[in-house]
């Protein structure tokens, strides 16, 4: 993946050489410098049966200068990679760290001109079809100023739009999406009346339409303990979009809320609600979460705001309703690309909207560690900062885009101790429980580092704490290489520093929990995709292995979380973490592959699961059924970075699987493992299944808008299933009625979405900007037919060629026009999706 980047910056080094004025201090116009990379075609050999990726790369000099043949470097990093193999002699590839590479001119390069282009091809080692693996970054620096990095502003991705440049051959196995097969797909869908569907969202577990109506004019009274005064506020805040809460009427049928039983149930987080026509609206609920979770359906019954005719009328009904599964979650990384609190704030808003009660906070891993902790003041000056630097202890290089500036936004960034606390209070506010993610040992390159430049700093003050938390053997001669191409980012379990540095940050994030008045009860320790051949070299990891009678790297893997866990216990916290903390590697079904591990059955921890690739499919359900409490989150269903088709201009990424809306929305937790010979879920693993989870990583999210797009509206297909139950389709033995029970239920979930869910968000959260699909369109017997995945958009068209605007025409039935027909959907705020197209000779 990295050879293709790596080849194609070195060719970018070579055309960006550095005259012999700039060598001489003068400025070189780095600012008129253009690039421009594409996609030719793909290529297919016997060595490369799934094809790899014919790409050329040009650069223009707009400078009034030329660009000499030696004095410089250009920087770049990819997601995808590039072939290491230089395809002409005058430049050299390095592979610097991680998806880091530098190219530099060799003496055989020449200059470029003013107005002049150059081109070289490089070869990609797959077949690119996304355009956010192309390289990105890109910046040039000069020998004489090596600590200054100068960004290629004008750096352009040419879309990618010709079947050769995308096409996997025979071997192909995911078509692009088109309009037609679009409009197939949409054509299912039933479009359903308002009052068809179920009255919250989500599906609640019972409800009953009431005879009545209830009224309010103004402000109601709303009654509520002191223990609900929080959710009071929060109710009061909600009614206030319909009439000034100065405007009460103390007169008028109340809001009243209390905790108590609820019938049947006994989730902590069952309510019933019921509106009655005279005496108001009663919310009970088994606890102070269980009320806000009714006040959420409840603004789900209310109407949209209407300053025409203001009050609020709501239709009498009974409710009663709990949630499938205790945990509801939702995970974001910070680590990668980093978002301030405001945009955590408002994805807590949303979660909790949708019923969603835990957020997973990855807020370390390689490419930065986002979190101040007091005492380590190294994890954020060096591990929380990322830009060019000559000195490797003072910051970590560029990743994912984010260039030369330490001062980049999402490449540098942290949470003081202030900000996290205001995000943890926040969260609690709103009944979600924060679970911070501390990745160990592997992913752990920012904590390494800054650790590395700790021990320096003290070493040289000749301080006798200077290896107090350092994290890596200093004699350590392992080889190995990560699934992100680092070879030096691992913690290691032979040093006692190790454990006094996690422990350090485990009380710290616990302290600070305990300072923001809501306890921490749970941490989670990472455990993700150690390489092969960590510590093999180590020295220390040897001794200890030795001294403890470890025989292999199982071994010490089993040694050093069982010494984690103490530590956390210690400290009264629970561990979780990802799957491979219940695992070890063992040859299983005739090849290398995780299995439970029985050692830690006992400890109680709790894994996520996101591993379901190849025979990796059913793990989720094979470390369920050994013990293990299980929290789903396969990356082929839930995993959020992931594109919702192949279509290279979606956003997001594709090493997993394409998700679209319907692809979380058919995920059956208990039964989504489809392969023969796959483990199935028994009966008692089924009760170690405590949740799901929505899963967004960050390396193509630079941006608050790309990250709503990628969340929304798969986000609320996540809600539906993990807290309403499985629809009556999972059930049927028959296909046939499977599949009419399938297409109620999702037309159900699409008016739902299309038509109540997604106007409110409009225009009680505004800006949100959620995926707008593209339209489906197919030519029938003369006419332009359309239609949208969600009932409710408005279409609009044009037949001149323009992109469709809130002031062209809507579609109302089959278009009786001829050429190049546009399309386009909008939402109630008028905001446009993707444009559809297909010509009607």
């Amino acid at each position: 993946m990295n050879r293709f980047i790596a080849t194609l910056g070195m060719a970018l080094l070579w055309c960006l050489g550095m005259s012999s004025a700039a060598q001489a201090g003068e400025s070189v116009q780095t600012h008129r410098l253009q690039l421009q990379w594409e996609v030719q075609r793909s290529v297919f050999s016997p060595d490369f049966p799934d094809g790899r990726s014919l790409a050329t790369l040009t650069l223009t000099n707009h400078a009034e200068q030329p660009l000499p043949a030696q004095g410089w470097s250009l920087y770049l990093n990819t997601v995808a990679g590039l072939d290491t193999k230089p395809v002409r002699g005058d430049f050299t590839i390095e592979h610097l760290v991680g998806t880091l590479y530098r190219l530099r001119p060799t003496p055989g390069a020449t200059a470029l001109k003013p107005g002049e282009a150059m081109q070289w091809s490089f070869m990609h080692p797959e077949v690119m079809v996304k355009s956010v693996k192309a390289p990105q970054g890109p910046y040039i620096v000069f020998d004489h100023q090596p600590e200054v990095g100068h960004a290629i502003s004008d750096y352009r991705l040419v879309p990618l739009v010709r079947a050769e440049q995308w096409s996997h051959g025979p071997r192909d196995p995911a078509p692009l999406f088109t309009p037609e097969m679009a409009f197939e797909r949409n054509a299912k869908t039933l479009d359903l009346a308002i009052n068809a569907l179920p009255p919250v969202f989500p599906t609640p577990l019972e409800f009953k339409r009431l005879p009545g109506t209830l009224h309010w004019q103004s402000m109601p009274a709303i009654v509520a303990p002191a223990a609900l005064q929080q959710e009071a506020v929060a109710a009061k805040r909600m009614l206030a979009n319909y009439f000034p809460i100065s405007n009460s009427n103390q007169s008028a049928p109340a809001l009243r809320m209390a905790i108590g039983q609820v019938s049947g149930q006994s989730s902590d987080e069952a309510y019933e609600l019921s509106v009655n026509a005279d005496t108001g609206v009663q919310l009970t609920g088994r606890s102070a979460a269980a009320i806000a979770r009714g006040l959420q359906s409840l603004q789900t019954l209310l109407p949209l705001p209407d300053q025409r005719s203001p009050g609020v009328q709501l239709p009498a009904i009974h409710i009663t309703d709990a949630p499938r599964f205790a945990y509801r979650g939702f995970m974001l990384d910070v680590a990668r690309n980093f978002h301030p609190k405001e945009t955590v704030f408002r994805l807590l808003d949303l979660m909790a909207r949708y019923k969603l009660n835990k957020f997973h906070f990855h807020l370390t891993d390689d490419e930065g560690w986002r979190l101040e902790i007091p005492g380590l003041p190294e994890l954020t000056t060096v591990g929380g900062r990322r830009g060019h630097s000559t000195d490797p202890h003072g910051q970590l290089p560029p990743a994912y885009g984010s260039g030369p500036d330490v001062k980049d936004p999402h490449g540098s960034g942290f949470y003081t101790a202030e900000d996290y606390m205001a995000i943890v209070r926040y969260a609690a506010a709103r009944h979600i429980e924060v679970v911070p993610e501390i990745e160990m040992p592997g992913h752990a390159r920012a904590a390494v580092k800054a650790m590395e430049s700790r021990y320096l700093a003290l070493q040289k003050a000749k301080s006798p704490r200077a290896k107090e938390f350092l994290l890596h053997d200093l004699l350590d001669q392992s080889k190995y290489v990560s699934a992100q191409l680092y070879t030096d980012h691992v913690m290691n379990p032979g040093l006692p520093s190790t454990y006094a540095f996690i422990e350090k940050v485990a009380v710290e994030v616990k302290r600070l929990h305990r300072k923001a008045g809501v306890p921490l009860r749970n941490l989670h320790v990472g455990a993700d995709e150690l390489p092969n051949g960590a510590w093999e070299k180590s020295p220390a990891t040897r001794a200890l292995m030795q001294r403890e009678k470890l025989a292999d790297g199982n071994a010490v893997w089993d040694y050093f979380y069982n010494r984690v866990d103490r530590i956390l216990r210690k400290n009264g916290l629970a561990s979780s973490g990802w799957e491979e903390l219940g695992a070890r590697k063992e040859i299983f079904r005739g090849a290398p592959a995780m299995v439970p591990n029985p050692r830690f059955v006992k400890n109680g921890f709790t894994l996520y699961v996101w591993n379901d690739l190849g025979d990796a499919e059913d793990l989720a359900y094979r470390m369920a059924n050994a013990g293990y409490r299980t929290i789903l989150a396969p990356a082929t269903h839930l995993y959020f970075d992931m594109s919702h088709n192949k279509n290279p201009q979606e956003p997001g990424v594709n090493w997993a699987a394409y998700v679209d809306l319907e692809t979380v929305f058919d995920f059956v937790p208990f039964d989504f493992v489809k392969t023969a010979g796959r483990d199935r879920l028994s009966e008692s693993g089924k009760k170690n299944i405590i949740g799901l989870q929505g899963t967004l990583f960050t390396e193509t999210v630079r941006d608050a808008s790309v990250m709503d797009y990628l969340l929304m509206p798969r986000m609320l297909a996540l809600a539906e299933r993990a807290w309403a139950a499985d629809p009556a389709w999972t059930h049927a033995a028959d296909p046939t009625t499977a599949k009419k029970l399938h297409q109620q239920s999702w037309s159900v979930f699409a008016n739902q979405l299309g038509k109540v869910v997604l106007p409110k968000l409009n225009a009680q959260i505004p800006g949100v900007q959620y995926r707008i699909a593209p339209p489906g369109l197919k030519v029938m017997e003369g006419k332009v037919h359309a239609n949208h995945q969600l009932p409710g958009f408005t279409l609009r068209y044009t037949t001149d060629g323009s992109e469709p605007t809130t002031q062209s025409a809507t579609v109302a039935g089959p278009l009786n026009a001829h050429g190049l027909i546009k399309v386009a959907a909008f939402d109630s705020a008028g905001r446009k999706g993707w444009t559809a197209q297909v010509e009607n000779p």
